[in-house]
């Protein structure tokens, strides 16, 4: 009986050593764990951020660039018919569209759906004034035509996408 008292007196203490030892490693194991998730997340949020700045940049001068004055002011020339004028707009449209396409992946399925929604009615604006012209017309009829239009419109849709996009920003930005 004495050699068991003296032998739990020994391994006693030890076995309360192992066992504080093994829950401090295992707190500070898991400490060391949650802080390198946490910068690995921070060095995420320092790459990822700039770069979706970027998209919603590029996106911004996508919808500046297929506003319908800012499309007529770049394509539009003195001797260009409507109906060269119309395909020029309409293929401008698209072109840059493509071009912006890769941006929707750090853009919020609302925001770009507004986009989207901008370059259709720009496109669908373009076609139906096109379509309200003589054949013999101007490139300078169309373009009228079409500003006139936006001019009656009450929010036109390349402002009204910026505008989802700079309060979608600011949301994000905090």
């Amino acid at each position: 009986m004495e050699t068991f008292l003296e032998i739990l007196k020994i391994v006693l203490p030890a076995l309360l050593v192992m066992i504080t030892a093994w829950l401090v490693i295992g707190n500070m194991l898991r400490d060391d764990q949650d802080r390198r998730r946490q910068d690995l997340l921070l060095q995420t949020v320092k790459t990822v951020t700039p770069v979706k700045l970027q998209a919603y940049e590029r996106v911004v001068l996508f919808l500046e660039r297929i506003s319908p004055e800012s499309l007529i002011m770049r394509t539009a020339q003195p001797e260009m018919t409507a109906q060269q004028l119309h395909s020029a707009l309409v293929s401008n449209v698209r072109s840059e569209y493509e071009h912006n396409l890769s941006q929707q992946i750090y853009m919020s399925n609302e925001a770009w759906e507004m986009v989207k929604n901008a370059r259709g009615t720009v496109v669908r604006m373009i076609n139906g004034v096109a379509t309200q012209l003589p054949p013999a017309a101007s490139g300078e009829e169309l373009s009228r035509l079409l500003i006139e239009q936006v001019m009656e419109m009450e929010t036109e849709p390349c402002r009204a996408a910026i505008g989802y996009i700079k309060s979608e920003l600011a949301r994000i930005m905090g």
